[in-house]
Formats: C-alpha cells, structure tokens, sequence
C-alpha cells in the first residue's frame, strides 16, 4: 500500500517549499517537496497525498504539463497552482485546466494557509462524494450540491449564468462554500464597480476569522450586488445558485471569457 501524506509541494525554489514546509508543518501537516516537475510526479506514483501545491514557472515540466501529466495518470488529488507572475490568464488557465485554486507568490502564512485548509477540505469532500474502488457499488453521498446544468463555472469557485435581458448574474459554488465552513460574511463590490474574470470579485468570511477570496468568473460592470445576501450570508449557504446569488453584471465581452468556464453540464455525465 502506498504511504499517505498531506502535501507535495513542487517548487524550483528551495526559499519557497521551505516557507510552505515550515508554515504547514506548524499546524501537523506532513510536506513532501520536490524541485523539479517530473520529480513531483514520481511522487505522485510512490505516495498518495491528500492535496498538491504546484508552481507554474519550472524548467522541463512546467505547472501546466503537470496538471496534463497527473490528468493522464488519473490522479485524484486536488491541486493548487502558484507563480511570481501573477497574471490573470496564468490564474484563468490553472482553473481551466484542473487546478482547483490558484496563489500569487509572494504570499503570507495566511494567505497560504487559507488556500491549504480549502484543498484539504475539498480533498475531504471528493472522497466522500466518490467512494473508493472497493465501495463503488454503494452509492455516493451527496457532499455538495452541484451547480445548475445551464450554468458556467470557474474552476469550483464561482459561476455564471446569462440572461435574457443580456446581463450574467455571478455567484459562489456550494463546493467552495462547502470547504470554508460556510460564510459568516460577505463583502461585495459596488454597483458601477467593474470586475475581471479571475480577478477577487468578492471576499468571503468564515467563522474561525479567516477571508477567502471569489475569483470571477467573467468580466463586466456591475448593475446590481445582492444586499440580501450581504445582511443574511446564510441566504449564499441555503440557495447558492438562486437567491444567493451576488452579482448581476453587463458583460464586457462574454464570447471571450465563456471558452475559458466549464460547463455546469460536464459534471453530470
């Protein structure tokens, strides 16, 4: 049986799977590192680990050949990429292409952290959601409640939904809420303001204190933000996908930023 960890940081530099050592291992977590893209994914055929952290800037196998690589291995485990060059499309394409969050270098203990528990929890979930081999004949449970078919998501973060009259609305997927605990707050963005698809749109509290960041999953400005869900969160927790919505948005250019979503559909078949 192959031994279970916590966490495979891949990183080029050593500062950088020191610092998520150091930091992890703090709150009990195992950490394997590696230095190379290749190297990492050898792990991923010698251990089972519970969540990956992956630069995307490495010489030979970049962050982006490992998530294909891992993809064809049909490895399970959630990964998060990470890069100095933040850029929107780096962080648009890492969803896109399977990584379930993203994290701009430099980052603080907390911002880490923050990003960590989230995989770990989502981790938790998918098990619970997709039972292993030995008890695929029983049925799974229903940890989180997919979105809508017709809807589009960015990566398990957000999603939208055209309307007729021309506008999106935007909101928050009950998986991602499902991994911070549930909202405690919720702040948004003014009406006028304008938002950019991978780009925060709006930050989301927990109830141990910590902010997790929504990244957008288009780009426009903003004609309406949902008051009701900023007075009651639980409104987001109960009905994420209708009431809970946060935002109502005039697209900037809808045909640009919809090839980059996943369809809502996918995940039913």
């Amino acid at each position: 049986m192959r031994k279970e960890r916590d966490i495979l940081v891949v990183d080029d530099e050593p500062v950088v799977t020191q610092a998520v050592e150091r930091i992890c291992t703090a709150e009990g977590l195992t950490v394997d590192s590696a230095y190379r893209g290749g190297a990492g994914l050898a792990l991923l055929d010698e251990r089972v680990y519970r969540l990956v952290v992956c630069d995307i800037m490495m010489a030979e196998v970049d962050g982006f050949a490992f998530l294909a690589e891992a993809a064809k291995k049909g490895v399970r485990t959630p990964i998060i990429m990470t890069t100095g060059y933040s850029t929107v499309e780096n962080a648009v394409r890492s969803l896109s292409c399977g990584a379930i969050d993203f994290i701009a270098k430099p980052f603080t203990a907390d911002e880490l952290l923050g990003v960590v528990r989230r995989g770990l929890k989502y981790d938790e979930i998918m098990r619970e959601t997709v039972p292993p081999a030995a008890a695929r004949h029983a049925p799974a449970c229903l940890a989180y409640v997919p979105c809508p078919a017709k809807y589009d998501r960015l990566g398990y973060v957000s999603w939208t939904v055209m309307e007729e009259r021309g506008t999106a609305l935007l909101g928050v997927s009950d998986l991602f809420l499902k991994t911070i605990g549930g909202p405690a707050r919720i702040k948004l963005l003014d009406v006028d303001d304008e938002v950019f698809q991978g780009q925060t749109c709006a930050s989301i509290g927990s109830s141990d204190g910590a902010e997790h960041p929504v990244m957008c999953p288009i780009s426009g400005r903003v004609v309406a933000a949902n008051s009701d869900a900023v007075a009651d969160p639980a409104i987001v927790e109960k009905d994420p996908y209708f009431a809970g919505w946060l935002y109502r948005v005039l697209p900037t250019d809808p045909a640009a930023d919809l090839p980059h979503l996943t369809s809502c559909s996918s995940d039913r078949m």
